[in-house]
């Protein structure tokens, strides 16, 4: 099948530096809806949905591929060859999606010029003494049987988790949302592949400037793990967003665009609009 087709590929505006935004766990393209208007007479922005998430073509989703965070970051690439991008990419991507960014950039470190992380983790299981990844593996493994017993619950406790306010809210619902409408085997293999990879032995590999954008109160990725994140990774700058939540850019849009276009120095007449994101 055509790449383009089967991950949902959509290309906003002709010219200007590429932006590549890459969704989380769960989630979609339409994620970023918020965020892309700040860059559309800046960057050429291009969106796609991993398969098995959103609007790609599921029948291509294949158990074995995508047990491994090399079968999303195979995605990416080849959402990259397809629009014939080689160089000059700036990669944006959200919670897993960042470790997948980071081990693509170790793949082809010529292709991406910069890389902004929002939320990332490169490992959820505490390891101690020397990293707190924010779980116990009685917790995760506690929280894929529930997956099993009870998905909406499960959609539910998880939507709530990463919206970071109470379940009411319009993020938690939206969320929620995005996972009940996910395949449920998808939904368990990218949930597998999420909570258990630890790709922390990778990040001195990563070559590429980096800003990682971290939230303040985050119960999925806590400070401390944006901390060693910068830690870890050569050539990275740390924004700490005062905010609460795993998804800053659907919670708080305006200060991920005005944290990333800081970092990719956007003159002050290019971004008049911000107010009204």
């Amino acid at each position: 099948m055509n790449i383009l087709e089967r991950n949902n590929v959509h290309v906003q505006g002709k010219d200007g530096a590429v932006l590549l935004y890459a969704h989380g766990f769960g989630c979609n393209q339409n994620m970023w809806r918020k965020v892309t208007p700040a860059f559309s007479t800046t960057h050429q922005q291009v969106l796609f949905d991993y398969v098995g998430s959103g609007k790609s073509d599921i029948a291509s989703f294949d158990t074995q591929r995508y047990s491994s965070l090399q079968g999303y970051v195979q995605d990416l690439l080849d959402v990259c060859d397809a629009l014939n991008l080689s160089s000059g990419v700036t990669f944006v991507g959200h919670s897993v999606s960042c470790s997948i960014g980071l081990l693509a950039s170790i793949t082809r470190p010529k292709l991406f010029d910069r890389l902004v992380l929002i939320g990332p983790s490169p490992c959820f299981l505490n390891d101690p003494p020397d990293y707190l990844g924010g779980f116990e593996r009685e917790d995760l493994e506690d929280l894929l049987s529930l997956m099993d017993q009870n998905y909406i619950g499960w959609a539910n406790y998880l939507a709530s988790a990463a919206a970071g306010e109470t379940p009411e809210n319009t993020l938690s619902a939206e969320l929620s949302d995005s996972f009940c409408s996910t395949d449920p085997l998808v939904a368990k293999v990218f949930a597998k592949t999420t909570f258990f990879s630890d790709n922390r032995n990778e990040l001195p590999q990563v070559s590429c400037p980096s800003l990682i954008l971290q939230h303040r109160h985050d119960a999925l990725a806590p400070m401390v793990v944006g901390e060693y994140m910068h830690q870890h990774l050569k050539n990275s700058t740390l924004n700490v967003l005062d905010i609460a939540g795993h998804c800053g850019h659907m919670s708080h849009p305006a200060l991920v665009i005005e944290a990333m276009r800081a970092y990719f120095n956007i003159p002050l007449h290019q971004h008049r609009d911000t107010a009204r994101i």
